[in-house]
């Protein structure tokens, strides 16, 4: 397993950021009807899985990038509003970890390295939340959230409440 210097719950929380990242953008190009678009993000997905795991520090970057420039062609073409918002989200905040991380090692031994990636993943969690229940009340507002995204909301939520409660300890 890959060893981070915020240890498992930053690796966690990356990994879960990039699943839901991609997954969101491709279930979107999916109900579209882009089989093979969606194929290919899920593809870009297990190659950024595989760059964390070989610490190609250079690939989150360019992943957030690539993430964006889906979004915005997904509602460019009124793809889901919904999916492709989580997707940057998601993507932003999978940088934001894999950045943080970078940060971890240049801090000396001396300071509080888990306590301080359990309040930092704390922050963005609640950040993501409330981008979250703002998103939500767009959709409902809109007309837009449909069963399927009602079941990501619960799905996201679970992860987020599991989270929370776990790492708190």
């Amino acid at each position: 397993m890959v060893q981070f210097i915020g240890g498992n719950l930053l690796l966690i929380a990356l990994l879960a950021c990039i699943a839901i990242s991609t997954g969101s953008l491709a279930w979107g190009y999916r109900n579209a009807g882009n089989e093979t678009i969606s194929a290919w993000i899920i593809l870009f997905g297990v190659c950024w899985l595989l760059a964390i795991w070989r610490k190609w520090r250079w690939v989150p970057s360019l992943a957030v990038l690539a993430a964006l420039l889906l979004a915005a062609f997904g509602i460019w073409f009124e793809l889901g509003n919904g999916w492709m918002f989580n997707g940057v989200i998601f993507a932003l905040l999978a940088w934001n970890l894999s950045e943080f991380e970078r940060t971890l090692k240049l801090l000396p031994a001396r300071e509080d390295i888990p306590g301080r990636t359990r309040r930092h993943v704390l922050r963005i969690s609640l950040l993501a939340l409330m981008g979250f229940v703002i998103e939500a009340l767009f959709l409902l507002a809109r007309g837009e959230f449909s069963p399927a995204w009602g079941i990501f909301a619960l799905g996201v939520t679970f992860l987020g409440s599991f989270q929370f409660f776990f790492w708190r300890r």
